[in-house]
């Protein structure tokens, strides 16, 4: 089993992170940060990732720490329960509709760092959660995770289901890319024979 438990304190956030690349979706998740939870939910519904986030932060400053520290935290348990990433598909692409929206995300886990963000939302808050957020959030993720993330609008106008689209996406295309290749399950997927 590919797990990986990560836990991050700082004098801004105490988060406990435990993850299975290789699970069926369930989740626990508990941010302070209500839209979050909504959104990691369907991460790890959509990825099939057994997800289980707990975060303490400082919300009465705003929501920012919090997002940025668990998008930090959720990379690193993706890259330490990748472990050398023998096997994985790495690479993964997923359009995905949502109504209105259209997302597309595609992904590479090469051990470059590198996100590719083209996503307008049209509103700078969905409730009471900064939009501008998101960016930080998956811009925390790749750095830590050690990928390349390309995530680009096609279509949307509903700034709710535009974000929840982005999620939806995203963690379809990363469960792509880290499932094991059966045809060469022993074999890193590079010339260099590393990522």
């Amino acid at each position: 089993m590919r797990t990986a438990e990560i836990i991050r304190e700082t004098e801004e956030t105490r988060i406990r992170i435990l993850l299975n690349l290789d699970g069926s979706g369930k989740s626990e998740i508990s941010t302070g940060v209500g839209f979050l939870d909504h959104m990691l939910t369907l991460f790890s519904k959509h990825g099939r990732f057994d997800l289980s986030v707990k975060c303490t932060g400082d919300t009465q400053v705003d929501d920012h720490h919090s997002t940025e520290d668990i998008g930090i935290a959720l990379g690193q348990a993706f890259n330490k329960a990748l472990g050398e990433r023998r096997g994985i598909m790495r690479y993964a692409d997923t359009t995905l509709p949502m109504d209105e929206t259209l997302v597309l995300t595609a992904v590479d886990f090469s051990g470059r760092v590198y996100l590719g963000f083209d996503l307008p939302i049209p509103t700078e808050k969905v409730g009471s959660f900064d939009t501008e957020l998101v960016e930080e959030f998956f811009l925390a993720f790749v750095r830590n995770a050690l990928c390349t993330l390309h995530i680009r609008l096609l279509a949307g106008k509903n700034a709710h289901h535009i974000i929840e689209g982005t999620f939806k996406s995203a963690a379809r295309t990363l469960k792509k890319a880290v499932l094991i290749d059966p045809d060469f399950p022993d074999e890193i997927p590079s010339t260099k024979g590393v990522l």
